[in-house]
């Protein structure tokens, strides 16, 4: 069987989000959960530039070896008064001691840990109709009090 090339990365946008402390609803069957509300943040980029509506919301979930799985759904309102939906869902690992320094809301080196997310946006909009029909990746970044991402278009 013949195998095609990997696809090939196109810079969309930069996203730094605000966040406030995490509620914490405890150990649930799935695992430990955490619930980190958006407050607020910013995309930037020549095709995408947009606010971020505060309310949003990341469900975290924790596994037993420290490593978080994301579910994120937050608003965006586009320079141009434009309304897109954005999700994702993501994962953050590395060595436990890593873990728990970013738990302590330390600035760790991104290098020193894994974390990745799959954005998926959806929007009514005609000019940012191109979003609802392409596949995204991003590395982000946990620092005290936000997250930053870069976004990426799969070509």
């Amino acid at each position: 069987m013949r195998h095609l090339p990997a696809p090939s990365l196109s810079f969309l946008c930069d996203m730094e989000l605000t966040v406030e402390g995490a509620h914490l609803p405890g150990k649930t069957p799935i695992g430990n959960r955490r619930i980190i509300r958006v407050t607020g943040g910013s995309l930037k980029g020549d095709r995408l530039t947009a606010e971020v509506i505060p309310g949003g919301d990341d469900w975290i979930t924790v596994r037993e070896d420290g490593t978080i799985i994301q579910d994120v759904r937050i608003l965006l309102k586009t320079a141009d008064g434009e309304l897109i939906m954005m999700s994702y869902r993501g994962i953050r690992t590395g060595e436990p001691e890593v873990l728990q320094r970013l738990d302590n809301n330390e600035e760790v080196d991104p290098d020193e840990y894994y974390f990745r997310t799959a954005p998926i946006f959806e929007t009514a909009s005609v000019k940012y109709d191109w979003l609802n029909r392409r596949l995204f990746v991003s590395r982000g970044i946990r620092l005290p009090g936000k997250v930053n991402y870069s976004i990426y278009t799969v070509d």
